[in-house]
């Protein structure tokens, strides 16, 4: 048998509908209110550090390589032509060895040309110290001629003098003129003499120095071809010396340098924003990957070249092992810093500016961002000056993924 069933209320069906509406709405609303999660990190890839308290050395650093303190630039006099090339780099040195031979036709005759000219003007002194002693010699015979003519006058004036009265005035006055007249001419005769003296005296002399001056220029030729022969100049080891026979060399080229034993010096390059601060005297460090030397900063380039500055330290000990140019790593001490906040240097932010650092919570699970404002700076630490406390924990690896987010997690 059929039952009739009554119709649903259309008001229950409004209730249910507009109650689950109100449930959609309110989930969403719950929803949209939750913070997003936030990114996870590996704590395995993370550099952490922990802010400290106490005293920070500031210190900068650069490569480098270790020269000799002392060094022989060894270069050409002359033009010439490499015949024989003697010695290689490495190879120990005197003075007087030999490094390269060369040849020059022109230089050899240039010399003999020099040895000519100089054996003319030493045969032309000889003639001429001949010549002008025989004239003196001469003039000298004059006046011992006249001054005997001379004194023979003189008595016979005197005795004309005293017979005055048995001679003529004319005798007498004769006799008076001829003693007069020898006397000038033996006054003059001398006077030739003397003249005739101090100008053989200057002309020698003139002579004499014209033969020291191309006596000079021999020797300057005989040295060019001796140079030819090129000499260490000084005891040690040969570097940099590349040549080969037959090559042609211009006067001031630079064949070799020889390495004088003695002490070794670092020179540092240091990037010209950290080299403001370093001074003479100040500690360092030279790590040789043999050792650590001590050492101390003795000169600062005034300049700077390719965005460096050139440091040379002094080395107050040594090492097995160390050579010119073993490549080395140098760190300077610009001061000590006493009783400030410090971490390990992040690798993001220069000093003296804020940057955004995460800081782990205590648990070490999350770390959020903090705004840090950062001081002077050092080679593994930087000051602190607002933003973190003694005993925080930082990351200071690079963090640049996360920017965008304000905290992570650590696991």
């Amino acid at each position: 048998m059929d039952i009739k069933r009554e119709p649903p209320k259309k008001g229950k069906r409004v209730v249910f509908i507009g109650a689950a509406i109100v449930a959609l709405v309110a989930v969403t609303v719950a929803l949209s209110r939750l913070e997003a999660a936030p990114p996870t990190v590996e704590r395995g890839s993370l550099w952490i550090d922990t802010v400290r308290r106490g005293e920070m050395v500031r210190q900068v650093r650069g490569p480098g390589t270790l020269q000799p303190e002392r060094i022989q630039f060894v270069s050409t006099v002359t033009a010439g032509r490499v015949e024989r090339v003697l010695v290689r780099p490495g190879a120990p040195v005197t003075a007087s060895t030999v490094l390269v031979e060369l040849s020059n036709p022109d230089v050899q005759l240039e010399a003999l040309t020099a040895e000519q000219q100089l054996n003319g003007a030493e045969a032309a002194l000889v003639t001429l110290q001949t010549n002008l002693q025989t004239q003196l010699l001469n003039q000298e015979g004059v006046v011992a001629t006249t001054r005997s003519d001379y004194n023979e006058a003189k008595r016979n004036a005197e005795v004309a003098a005293g017979l005055d009265t048995l001679l003529s005035k004319n005798d007498v006055g004769k006799a008076h003129d001829k003693d007069a007249e020898l006397e000038t001419r033996m006054r003059i005769e001398q006077q030739r003499l003397n003249v005739m003296s101090d100008n053989i005296k200057q002309q020698i002399a003139l002579q004499r120095e014209q033969v020291a001056k191309l006596r000079d220029i021999v020797r300057y030729q005989e040295g060019r071809v001796q140079s030819m022969k090129v000499l260490a100049g000084a005891d040690g080891v040969v570097q940099d010396m590349d040549l080969q026979p037959g090559q042609w060399l211009q006067p001031g080229t630079l064949l070799a340098k020889v390495a004088q034993p003695g002490k070794l010096k670092a020179v540092l390059r240091i990037p010209e924003t950290q080299a403001k601060d370093i001074q003479i005297s100040q500690p360092a460090q030279i790590d040789t990957r043999n050792g650590i030397i001590p050492g101390h900063v003795f000169r600062v380039d005034p300049s700077s070249q390719n965005g460096t500055v050139g440091v040379e330290v002094a080395l107050d000990g040594s090492v097995p092992g160390a050579r010119p140019d073993l490549s080395v790593d140098g760190t300077i001490e610009i001061e000590r810093l006493k009783d400030v906040l410090y971490v390990g240097r992040p690798s993001y932010g220069q000093a003296e500016s804020t940057v955004g650092m995460f800081r782990l919570s205590p648990d070490g699970k999350e770390a959020t961002r903090v705004n840090v404002k950062l001081g002077r700076s050092s080679v593994n630490t930087i000051e602190i000056k607002q933003g973190l406390n003694v005993h925080d924990r930082v990351i200071i690896s690079d963090m640049s993924a996360m920017d965008s987010h304000e905290k992570v997690r650590v696991q």
